[in-house]
């Protein structure tokens, strides 16, 4: 199904798919990074489980008729997804404080944001992703006013989404990061949506069940990315 190897990045390897045109694979890795990459480490199993969560989140997503470069879930570790042009940001969205916006700004942990807060993040690895401005989106991207809105508005609405899935999953939706990429004249969400780019805390215990067990060393991130996986393939 998949030929040439196009790029590999950190929890990802990227191919051309076989004979198809606009196409590629994701192969997920087993590998967890945090901290921009200063903390690393392999988790047998993880590939498969990011996999499974983020196929199934991206299913639901359909079914909500929020468009995605997914097409479906090839095996255990890879996903068909449809080739984008991707935008160089990072969309945070962020319905309670945690992470770096409570020392950037001095606000509570676990604080409710309403509404829900979305930051930029210029996407470059060298530069530590940082934190930008739209006048700043607009020079290093070249992307319109028109379409850094549309960004805006589609991530405020995966978030009304996702809140509406994890909440069925007795989860709070915390943060999360999406990305974009472009089809043509198209904007569509892009990358993947797992524990590896949200922060979840059960909603009764506050356990966090994201990859801050990892960054943190408070848990151990495979038996909470299968609670994840557990939770979705009972309610979705």
């Amino acid at each position: 199904m998949k030929a040439e190897l196009l790029y590999e990045g950190k929890a990802k390897k990227v191919y051309q798919a076989q004979g198809q045109q606009g196409k590629l694979v994701l192969a997920y890795k087993n590998d967890a990074t945090a901290f921009n990459g200063e903390k690393k480490a392999t988790f047998i199993g993880k590939g498969r489980l990011n996999n499974e969560i983020s196929s199934r989140i991206f299913e639901y997503l359909r079914d909500k008729e929020m468009e995605s470069h997914f097409i479906q879930q090839l095996n255990e570790t890879e996903q068909l997804v449809h080739k984008t042009e991707i935008i160089p940001l990072e969309v945070v969205v962020r319905n309670l404080a945690t992470g770096s916006i409570t020392k950037r700004l001095g606000i509570d942990e676990g604080k409710e944001l309403h509404p829900p807060l979305v930051e930029l993040y210029y996407k470059k690895d060298e530069l530590g992703d940082p934190l930008i401005n739209d006048d700043q989106a607009y020079f290093l991207t070249e992307i319109t006013p028109s379409e850094l809105q549309e960004i805006k508005t589609k991530a405020l609405q995966i978030n009304q989404l996702l809140m509406e899935l994890f909440t069925g999953l007795n989860v709070l939706l915390v943060d999360f990061k999406l990305e974009f990429g472009k089809m043509g004249d198209t904007i569509i969400l892009s990358d993947e949506i797992s524990p590896d780019t949200c922060r979840l805390w059960d909603k009764d215990t506050k356990e966090k069940l994201d990859k801050d067990v990892f960054r943190q060393n408070t848990g151990n991130l495979i038996t909470v990315y299968e609670e994840v996986l557990n939770r979705l393939e009972a309610n979705v």
